[in-house]
């Protein structure tokens, strides 16, 4: 299907009044001065989707901001016809964390499918042609469409140096956990992976960490630094168990049930001068040369497939335990 028929509507699939269903009706936005219409091709299911339709940001709109796609139309003509992943923060350019170049703070900003814009889980966009990044022919949409989730991967050492030989652990063996496992595992830190599935937990052994199970973790107090990407309150718990004094704990993921809940002894934050730290976007640039090298292997991390006319289904299949990416294909 195309990305809009004579009726100026198209597909979509839509999250209103906490549950997601697919409209064929959906109206085409207009696009603005400074932005490129995207035919999106492919785009992959986050566990910031599901946890926006279980209520996490009050978000109402068409899902979805991992992407690959080819522009349609564009103020600059370059851009027609070129395939492209995108940034997902709109910025005003102008408040104060704009003028720092720390846009993705932007004070003014909305972000793909996440907050004050329509997202990606539908046959088109619209982003800012200064989010957009080509995709080199050399890498596939399979590959391209793990560009956002990687660049998040990626901001943790961009925010936060990790020497050799350091002691850190990931806390989650999900979508997420296993990409920060390939980025950390590039510093040649001293890797160890904490998760609950055996078959994931040996995807990390395959990239090179050592791997744990969640009732057995490291020794208590020991990590230089502790990634908490489980998704779960409980997991920033353990993550402050294994930290050692004036260590790191970096927190990763977003969720409706972290919110309000976080289970931290703030006394021994303080005792022990640990430092906490979230994480968010990270350079999408640098995602894609990475790709384009081959460095980062996304092909085992492939659960499902299904086309943008399965959404619904598709969603229900990411919710399910154990499951990593779930990737829509707009046409198959």
């Amino acid at each position: 299907m195309a990305s809009q028929d004579k009726s100026g509507a198209m597909r979509a699939l839509v999250c209103e009044n906490g549950a997601a269903r697919l409209r064929r009706d959906y109206p085409i936005a207009p696009r603005a001065a400074g932005e490129a219409r995207i035919r999106v091709v492919q785009a992959g299911v986050c566990a910031t989707d599901l946890q926006l339709i279980a209520g996490y940001k009050g978000f109402s709109g068409v899902l979805g901001h991992e992407f690959v796609g080819v522009v349609e139309e564009a103020d600059n003509a370059r851009w027609i016809g070129q395939r492209v992943v995108g940034g997902i923060n709109r910025a005003c350019g102008q408040c104060a964390p704009c003028r720092r170049g720390d846009i993705t703070h932007c004070a003014q900003r909305d972000v793909l499918g996440i907050l004050g814009r329509d997202g990606a889980f539908a046959d088109s966009c619209l982003l800012p042609e200064a989010n957009l990044h080509a995709v080199p022919d050399g890498v596939s949409d399979d590959q391209a469409v793990f560009a956002e989730p990687l660049a998040a991967a990626l901001a943790i050492t961009d925010q936060h140096p990790i020497a050799p030989g350091e002691r850190v652990t990931v806390i989650g063996d999900g979508r997420l956990g296993l990409l920060i496992v390939q980025v950390l595992a590039l510093t040649g830190c001293d890797l160890t992976l904490v998760g609950r599935h055996a078959e994931k937990l040996a995807l990390g052994e395959q990239w090179g960490a050592r791997a744990g199970l969640a009732s057995e973790p490291p020794v208590a107090r020991s990590q230089d630094v502790v990634v908490a990407c489980s998704g779960e309150a409980s997991g920033l718990a353990l993550a402050q168990s294994l930290v050692r004094p004036r260590g790191r704990i970096i927190l990763k993921t977003t969720s409706a049930a972290q919110q309000g809940a976080a289970e931290l002894d703030l006394n021994a934050l303080v005792v022990d001068e640990v430092t906490l730290c979230g994480s968010r976007c990270g350079p999408m640039d640098a995602a894609v040369r990475l790709l384009a090298q081959g460095v980062i292997d996304v092909a085992p991390l492939i659960s499902a497939r299904f086309s943008l006319d399965q959404g619904e289904a598709a969603l229900t299949a990411a919710a399910r335990k154990g499951v990593l990416k779930v990737v829509l294909q707009m046409t198959c």
